[in-house]
């Protein structure tokens, strides 16, 4: 297929998810069955085209003045992939499988976007790609800056990698950096490069029109020594600070990425539970536990009007809580879903969080700590159910951000220059840190009962 092609294959796509009101991963999966002439590359790059004009909906339809597909994916062109009007025209020509040509009135829109005055009286929420309802919740914590957040937050994110030191050391004593060197250099193909905040990170950078690589045929996914996690939630992971020997719960354990790097900060010693409140979501726990080559979790598998959990009541050092959240720190790797959030979501999740962080407190023994995890941007999310919980619960404590970011080591006068931190705990954004967003907070229970 030619460019002008899968533009023309992405607008319709867009009008799909519009008309249905359906997520974008499947109106992409029944148009690639449709077309099935369409090669592995061509769906790759109208996916792209596709989630790239999701992430820029709002502002690309207030460029072009319309918020038809066409006018959409015409202003995330612009915007996002640079094109300017002597490209444009060329691609959309209306010639066989292609756009059709430019209006007078496109032509106009895209040229107004030259002088760089086109967002000048734009509403915050349309400058920054998020929408309107969310614009009050985000100027809590952001102020003046959730447009240049939203912005960060509607670009492309890149493929992360943790190196699973369990699997790749073999020698005592090599050092995580030593580890890192060691993966860098099988995947040099794919041109990785050391993250700036995790000492066992990788990065891979994504073209506009670049697949994915297939990391799950690299040799050193398959013998477990990587495995796909962001920057972001390997730093969350590290600043739980799980030691070898502690007795851990990962109460919301999911798929298990942060039951693995959990797992690795422990070297296999001592022992940790994984658990989760849909069982559903532990299914591919077990698969990954094997090819990671841990030994040390025990699954937990949640059962009708059954504590799993009961033996375990104020004995634990540690309990992570991976909470449920609107997941609005993820929207470069979801956009969709940052046009399908509605506020009963968010309702729903704080019910949800308040039940799992009052579950969590039971389980921690006195001078244990609680690691609260939300890949979330709100404060009703972060801050305010952190508050909430200690009035619940006045015998925890936060632990200021200063002393749980120690675990990075050199990184860490850096890293909390970088983020937002709070008496409750710190936020890591795309805009701060180059990460997801997430929002971290470290409660320690007093020794005295």
């Amino acid at each position: 297929m030619t460019p002008s092609a899968r533009i023309a294959a992405a607008i319709a796509v867009l009008a799909d998810i519009e008309a249905r009101r359906r997520p974008a991963a499947d109106a992409l999966k029944d148009w690639g069955l449709s077309h099935r002439f369409a090669g592995s590359g061509d769906r790759a790059a109208i996916a792209g085209l596709v989630y790239d004009a999701l992430r820029r909906k709002a502002s690309a339809a207030h460029l072009m003045g319309a918020t038809t597909s066409r006018a959409v994916v015409l202003g995330m062109l612009r915007l996002d992939r640079g094109l300017d009007l002597a490209k444009l025209e060329k691609m959309f020509d209306g010639s066989r499988f292609n756009p059709d040509p430019l209006t007078a009135d496109e032509r106009s829109a895209l040229a107004a976007a030259a002088d760089g005055k086109a967002f000048a009286d734009a509403p915050s929420h349309i400058a920054g790609d998020y929408p309107e309802w969310l614009d009050l919740p985000l100027a809590r914590v952001f102020g003046d800056d959730r447009v240049a957040e939203g912005r960060a937050l509607a670009h492309r994110a890149p493929l992360d990698l943790r190196v699973n030191t369990l699997a790749v050391s073999k020698e005592a004593g090599r050092d995580p950096e030593a580890l890192r060197g060691t993966i860098a250099a099988e995947l040099a193909h794919l041109k990785p490069q050391r993250t700036r905040w995790s000492p066992v990170g990788l990065r891979v950078a994504i073209g506009a029109d670049a697949k994915s690589p297939p990391v799950h045929a690299e040799p050193a996914f398959i013998k477990g020594q990587i495995e796909v996690q962001d920057e972001g939630s390997q730093v969350a992971a590290l600043l739980a600070a799980a030691r070898p020997g502690d007795q851990v719960i990962d109460l919301c354990a999911g798929g298990g990425g942060k039951t693995l790097a959990l797992a690795a900060s422990m070297a296999n010693r001592g022992q940790l539970y994984a658990t989760d409140l849909d069982k559903r979501r532990l299914a591919p726990i077990h698969a990954r536990l094997e090819r990671a080559g841990v030994r040390d979790v025990q699954v937990r598998t949640p059962r009708p009007d059954v504590d799993v959990l009961e033996d375990l009541h104020g004995r634990a050092d540690l309990v992570v809580v991976d909470a449920p959240c609107t997941g609005t720190g993820t929207w470069r790797r979801n956009p969709d879903a940052k046009w399908r959030m509605r506020p009963g979501a968010l309702s729903e999740r704080l019910a949800q969080q308040r039940t799992v962080l009052d579950r969590a407190a039971g389980l921690v023994r006195p001078g244990g700590r609680i690691v609260y995890v939300t890949c979330s941007l709100l404060a009703d999310e972060n801050t305010d159910q952190i508050q909430a919980f200690l009035a619940r619960h006045p015998g925890f404590a936060p632990v200021p951000a200063e002393k749980t970011v120690s675990v990075l080591g050199d990184a860490a006068p850096a890293f909390l220059d970088s983020v937002l931190t709070f008496p409750e705990g710190l936020l890591m954004t795309p805009r701060r840190t180059g990460t997801d967003g997430f929002f971290v907070s470290v409660l320690r229970r007093s020794i005295a009962i």
